[in-house]
């Protein structure tokens, strides 16, 4: 990334227009960086061990100002590094190092979600969220008018003809899962949910599909904000998130038995989930499906 100064927070580099992926709504965005791309030298609190590792940790996109260059989010999406491993320290020095330095971090945790396959999608979404929750603070600051709808649930057509929110990214799974549903791969059409989000840590999703009366296919994704909103509830985002990667898994091949989890094992999850609402931002609003 060639540098044109760096931005008044005085660390962060800001990028030229040489190499953007796509320009939206004033913003540019760019493929995988490293954060030594992004930073300008190493910040102070920061040792020269812990900037030497950090430094050449990567960013699958991120996402600047397109008027001045200064880095508005570093995305990162993929698989959460395991407890205690050496990728999960190295997560951490760089989370470290991006808040020295004031970058702000979206990190997109999923097994089945990758950079390469749905995160241009993904930052696209992002962007117009973003721009839509900015436009409706504008519009609800004035007069005793309503608040706008939020972005998620805008009303529109949807691809099989229905009317719904046309900005739920799991819509196509959605129709992915009645149409293994008539073709006979799923014992129920529905794609069901859940969302929460951690008061200590990131907002999650889950989602899964009945592949038989008593087993489900699940998919869980977190979704974390470091110093930066996504312009629409993270933890809806997460679960929306979630669907897209069940879409996916039903797109492949046939779930194997060993990706299946049992139906009753799933809803003792969920209770366990949710007696531990006292630790979630907003409690648990899912009690429906504590019972199997």
């Amino acid at each position: 990334m060639t540098s044109t100064g760096t931005d008044s927070r005085g660390w962060l580099r800001a990028a030229s227009a040489d190499d953007a992926l796509l320009t939206r709504a004033g913003h540019r965005v760019y493929p995988a960086r490293r954060l030594s791309d992004l930073v300008q030298g190493r910040p102070p609190g920061v040792t020269g061990s812990q900037w030497s590792s950090a430094s050449q940790a990567r960013f699958d996109f991120v996402l600047c100002a397109a008027d001045s260059g200064r880095p508005v989010v570093a995305v990162q999406i993929g698989p959460v590094p395991p407890a205690g491993s050496a990728e999960l320290r190295a997560e951490r020095l760089k989370e470290a190092v991006s808040a020295a330095v004031g970058l702000p971090v979206l990190r997109i945790g999923s097994p089945t979600l990758r950079a390469a396959e749905h995160g241009q999608r993904l930052v696209e979404y992002v962007i117009a969220a973003r721009d839509y929750a900015a436009g409706g603070a504008v519009a609800s600051g004035s007069g005793d008018e309503p608040p706008p709808v939020g972005f998620r649930d805008i009303l529109g057509r949807l691809p099989d003809g229905r009317t719904g929110p046309v900005n739920d990214l799991g819509a196509l799974a959605r129709a992915a899962a009645v149409e293994a549903y008539v073709g006979r791969r799923l014992a129920d059409p529905i794609v069901r949910g859940l969302h929460v989000r951690w008061a200590d840590g990131p907002a999650q999703g889950w989602s899964w599909v009945q592949v038989r009366p008593d087993a489900c296919l699940v998919e869980r994704v977190s979704v974390t904000e470091h110093r930066f909103s996504c312009g629409i509830d993270a933890a809806r985002l997460a679960e929306d998130l979630a669907t897209v990667a069940i879409g996916e898994r039903l797109r492949a091949e046939q779930p194997a038995e060993s990706d299946l989890l049992p139906r009753a094992e799933l809803t003792a999850e969920i209770v366990a989930l949710s007696q531990r609402r006292r630790e979630l931002v907003g409690g648990f609003a899912f009690d429906h499906l504590c019972v199997d």
